[in-house]
């Protein structure tokens, strides 16, 4: 098999013309013969002036390098798309299937024995994961890593889950302008993704855990220099790693995709990544189903107290023991014999792994935080597909209600109408957001936690039942039912939903229900219109390629076939 820079030589017609051709135009770039000779490391770079999680990227690039060089490689450093997930419209998931087609094509194409992939805001891993499984060339993970925590007036803060929580404070009239403005300043002083275990770091977890990542570095703060001792050590594993040819088909098998589940289960992860994982999952053919997602969930508890489910942060959880230490606690239901990117078992990991652990973070299985799953499946005549909870961020006392709807046709809607002092609702009521799912908004963002309304707010309201085919931050919090599939956009139960319709909920029987008779639902599907196709671009490719959020909406001509 051709190496370095005799790999995917350009198409003149000609082989030994391309190989000098490319050899030459090298050379203009100041490499010796010697350097040209040695295995290439591709490195993609996410880093972007609209990416705040990831502008400690050149210094994390050069430490990889490094790490490259040491170990006898050439590094070559590649642009891709960055997702910075507060800087763009409509949403950020609305491109992540386009930055996993050009991390895809951009490995398959240019000469590289391994690849190393930097990221870390919330899309830009899974974007990564997908085009690399899908790629086939040797690659490692490499995580920007979380920010450090802020202050204000002695409080701790850590965006941003305190973000919501600060706001939703201020919609109730509890602090003013100054106060959320001074705390506006302190939510996000560092470098690196969300302070909690919101989807950025809940997707760095399942990366070490799929065994995609060097072990023990999910979680190390992004401006901590074991950071960059991490990209020096990567850059080292990714020349290992293109000796070895070990291509992510063979570490992303079923039994490993199980491990990371019940890892995100563990965690109180967000609910952002059922449908990346699922996506990931998809690309090397292995199905996940949410049943089986429900029974995985009712034998594994929730060990980390981490916001939005608990108290802590991710500085502390990396400074309790991090994820190998959770690993470690979920060892007899994991499946030990799975491979990982540095050519050892799992298993292997753990007995290497270092057994400090702070148990006020980090819980054993046998006084957990929960008993059960962060995450739950619901099924029902209002989700024929399924949709999600997360009960670990939820309030129990509402997880059996049955009440009538207030409905909310679109996103523009919600915005016009949710403070309306006019609004039918009570505290009793059940919000619901219609066509926000992944063809509705488009790109499915992160508006199910739809606000209190602000009437109810000043009352002193702080949870209710919430249902929409959107998605939610990882690092928010509520009774919020998500992704209920079909969306309503194409059709789906959620389309035909009237304010005053009763919704039934069961988190005990795993049930979503529309309390409306068949007859009513067949009058009112007769006047439905579905969503209209642009006419160009990659919205248009998007719309009619989309997949639902229980295939992980990933496009239709992406995934595999499952291979069993």
């Amino acid at each position: 098999m051709d190496q370095g820079l005799a790999r995917g030589l350009t198409n003149y017609g000609d082989r030994d013309f391309a190989l000098y051709l490319r050899r030459s135009f090298a050379r203009s770039m100041g490499y010796s013969a010697e350097s040209l000779a040695k295995p290439v490391v591709g490195i993609a770079d996410s880093g972007s002036g609209f990416n705040n999680c990831h502008r400690h990227f050149p210094e994390l690039i050069e430490a990889v390098k490094r790490g490259v060089l040491a170990a006898g490689g050439l590094p070559m450093d590649f642009p891709t798309i960055s997702l910075g997930e507060v800087f763009l419209e409509p949403t950020s998931m609305l491109y992540r299937n386009l930055m996993s087609m050009d991390v895809e094509e951009m490995v398959r194409a240019q000469p590289m024995d391994a690849v190393v992939l930097v990221g870390g805001c919330d899309k830009t891993v899974p974007a990564q994961l997908m085009g690399a499984a899908s790629a086939g060339v040797p690659a490692i993970q490499l995580i920007g890593g979380p920010m450090m925590t802020g202050r204000w007036e002695g409080e701790r803060l850590g965006a941003c889950t305190d973000c919501r929580r600060f706001w939703a404070r201020y919609r109730a009239g509890q602090i003013g302008k100054d106060e959320i403005e001074g705390i506006e300043s302190r939510l996000a002083t560092t470098a690196g993704t969300c302070a909690v275990m919101g989807t950025a770091s809940t997707m760095a977890c399942l990366a070490e855990a799929l065994g995609m990542t060097l072990p023990g570095t999910a979680a190390i703060p992004a401006v901590h220099a074991d950071r960059l001792r991490a990209g020096e050590a990567t850059g080292a594993a990714a020349v290992r790693l293109a000796a070895s040819r070990l291509t992510p088909d063979r570490v992303l098998t079923p039994e490993a995709i199980e491990n990371a589940l019940r890892v995100l289960l563990a965690i109180g992860g967000s609910t952002n990544a059922i449908i990346h994982l699922t996506a990931i999952a998809g690309r090397v053919g292995v199905p996940i189903s949410l049943e089986r997602l429900n029974r995985i969930s009712d034998e594994t508890p929730v060990l980390v107290d981490l916001k939005p489910s608990g108290d802590f942060y991710m500085e502390d959880f990396f400074n309790a023991g991090g994820l190998g230490a959770v690993l470690a606690e979920l060892r007899p239901q994991l499946h030990l014999g799975c491979l990982t990117v540095t050519g050892e078992t799992l298993g292997a990991r753990l007995d290497a792994a270092p057994r400090y652990v702070d148990r006020s973070v980090i819980r054993a299985r046998s006084e957990p935080i929960m008993a059960v799953g962060g995450l739950v499946a619901l099924f029902g005549s209002l989700a024929p597909g399924g949709a999600i909870l997360k009960r670990s961020a939820a309030d129990s006392r509402l997880f059996e209600t049955e009440a009538a709807a207030v409905v909310f046709d679109s996103l523009e809607d919600l915005a016009a109408r949710v403070d309306d002092p006019a609004l039918p609702v009570t505290p009793e009521s059940i919000l619901v957001l219609k066509n926000a799912g992944p063809k509705g908004a488009p790109g499915m963002p992160e508006a199910g936690y739809l606000p209190i309304p602000q009437k109810l707010a000043r009352a002193g309201v702080k949870d209710m039942v919430r249902i929409s085919d959107a998605r939610m931050s990882g690092t928010a919090f509520g009774t919020i039912v998500l992704h209920v599939t079909p969306e309503a956009a194409v059709g789906g139960p959620l389309a035909l939903v009237e304010t005053g319709d009763r919704i039934r909920l069961s988190v005990k029987e795993r049930k979503l229900d529309l309390l409306v008779s068949d007859a009513l639902l067949s009058k009112r599907r007769a006047t439905w219109k579905p969503v209209a196709s642009p006419e160009r671009g990659y919205r248009k490719l998007y719309l009619d390629h989309v997949l639902q959020a229980d295939a992980g909406c990933d496009f239709d001509f992406l995934r595999k076939a499952p291979t069993r």
